[in-house]
């Protein structure tokens, strides 16, 4: 128990040393004589202070200027403090270079190796422009659908400010992706300083023939060189603009050779691994396992990598889940990875065969073709002593007799309900005989009742009530009051002297006889003649 103690200690020490040990990087590993390139020294060690040694560095490189960054990054759900030395180097020498290991502290970094070509300078040696535009590609013959790799540099000998812009790589024959972001660092050429901005793409040609890169258009502000702009604010600028050659393409068909059923997988190398979710040399009936098929190809996207299904099996039982892909993306091209997942289940013992798993692609790089797979493999499927007692357990329980269940509880509850179901649906029958809408007597007085208060008004020769009763009566009517005063004459002359008795000394001495006589004797009115409506028509059988 000691030991065991003693060993996990060994490891989680072993594993935080590194993490917060000292981790080197470079931006590229290849690069010309008279180009630079930049070195990153990162630690997490919150607890170390100091700069990195750079001294053993000056034997193979000049050692420009070094920035040192700190921020945080957040690394399983806590804040972690994370230091980073950007230090700008320019190789010495061609051929292999090593970067040595680098120490700060107790930490030291791994060595880095690097291929330095030789310096490149002006085909006609005479003088550059201030900014000039270079692409290239790393291969100008390539198989449809692989991938060539289209490098744009962008070299400056003046300074430009912030607003550069390059325009977007479109093209409607090839899938393009581009790789990382755009890289910067500085190269001599012709005893001139220049800054370098680096771009790369990824093409995958989606038509075999003659395929062209189309030019890109580089657009930038040149700082106005001369002191006498110092006191007088910002500089000014001048916009330029550049444009990249167009590169063309020879893009080759599928060779005859390759096999016809087989999908088409250009590509630089390709590997196919295997892990298992569970012990596959010890399983039993009934027992999950999950395999996992992991296929990863150097210089193609994960929409190219065809699915890894295997045939059927006697006796297993599979359950295929969703394919995982991805894309990693580097300056060197793009990795497309596949992994298939699924539970296989056996369903009885013995040995299960499971076949060979192969991969057909074709090796751009040898332009020849290859065959990965791996190999079939046995599983030993052993009685599961859990499912083996279930049946036995099951006959154990139909030996005694089983009592015989009482029926009536069941019949009383179907006889309840359909009692219920009888009510509900006489109830229904009952409320469909009614109106939908009940009658209700009209609320308010009616015009016979208002006549008669209108007759004992007048009878009492109360011009105030007589009035009111008089206007109450008329809003019942089909026609006004002033209508019905037009065409009557009697009414109108009795209208005449109520309201004359109502607004002047006279009213005491107001009679409502003739009121009351020119409404009994008001003649009803008469809808419109069907002789009228019909003169209005033409005639049917015109004379």
């Amino acid at each position: 128990m000691t030991r065991l103690l003693a060993l996990l200690l060994l490891l989680c020490t072993a594993a935080g040393a590194h993490a917060a040990g000292l981790v080197a990087s470079v931006d590229r590993t290849r690069l010309s004589l008279d180009e630079t390139l930049e070195l990153t020294l990162e630690t997490r060690d919150a607890a170390t202070f100091g700069r990195p040694d750079l001294q053993p560095l000056d034997e193979l490189f000049e050692v420009f200027d070094t920035r040192q960054l700190n921020n945080l990054s957040n690394a399983g759900g806590e804040a972690q403090a994370v230091t980073r030395w950007l230090t700008t180097l320019r190789p010495r020498r061609t051929g292999y270079l090593v970067i040595p290991s680098l120490s700060l502290g107790d930490w030291r970094s791994e060595p880095i190796t690097l291929y330095v070509q030789e310096a490149r300078g002006s085909q006609d040696g005479g003088a550059l422009a201030p900014v000039f535009i270079d692409a290239s590609v790393d291969r100008e013959r390539v198989y449809v659908q692989a991938q060539v790799i289209l490098t744009l540099r962008i070299y400056h000998s003046v300074s430009l400010y912030d607003d550069s812009t390059l325009s977007p790589l479109q093209m409607n024959d090839a899938l393009v992706r581009r790789l990382g972001e755009p890289r910067t660092y500085e190269k001599d050429i012709n005893g001139v300083r220049h800054g370098v901005i680096e771009v790369r793409y990824a093409v995958f040609p989606q038509t075999s023939g003659q395929v062209e890169i189309p030019s890109q258009l580089f657009s930038a502000t040149t700082v106005a060189s001369g002191d006498d702009y110092a006191l007088r604010g910002p500089r000014p600028g001048r916009s330029t603009q550049v444009k990249s050659p167009s590169i063309p393409l020879q893009v080759m068909p599928r060779p005859a050779d390759y096999p016809q059923d087989a999908p088409w997988l250009p590509a630089r190398s390709l590997t196919l691994v295997e892990a298992w979710n569970g012990d596959p040399d010890q399983v039993q009936v009934g027992d999950s396992l999950t395999r996992s098929l992991l296929l990863k190809a150097d210089g193609l996207v994960s929409s190219q990598l065809p699915p890894l299904g295997a045939p059927g099996v006697d006796g297993l039982r599979r359950y295929p889940d969703q394919p995982g892909l991805g894309d990693e993306i580097s300056q060197n091209g793009v990795t497309g990875s596949r992994e298939d997942r699924e539970a296989l289940v056996p369903t009885r013992p013995g040995s299960l065969g499971l076949p060979p798993v192969e991969v057909v692609w074709w090796n751009v790089d040898t332009d020849r073709l290859e065959r990965t797979g791996l190999a079939g493999r046995s599983l030993a499927v052993a009685e599961n002593p859990l499912l083996e007692q279930a049946p036995l357990a099951a006959a154990d329980t139909r030996q005694p007799a089983a009592p015989a269940r009482r029926v009536w509880p069941w019949q009383l509850s179907t006889l309840l309900l359909g009692l219920t179901t009888l009510l509900g649906f006489g109830l229904w029958w009952r409320a469909r005989q009614q109106p939908a809408v009940p009658r209700s007597a009209p609320a308010g007085p009616t015009p016979r009742s208002l006549l008669d208060d209108l007759r004992r008004a007048c009878q009492a020769n109360d011009t105030q009530a007589t009035r009111q009763a008089l206007d109450a009566w008329a809003r019942q009517q089909p026609e006004t009051l002033a209508d019905m005063a037009a065409r009557y004459v009697p009414l109108s002359d009795a209208l005449d002297g109520l309201n004359g008795a109502l607004y002047s000394e006279a009213g005491q001495r107001w009679q409502g006889e003739a009121l009351w006589q020119a409404i009994r004797t008001l003649p009803p009115l008469q809808a419109p003649a069907a002789e009228g409506e019909q003169s209005a028509l033409p005639p049917l059988y015109p004379r």
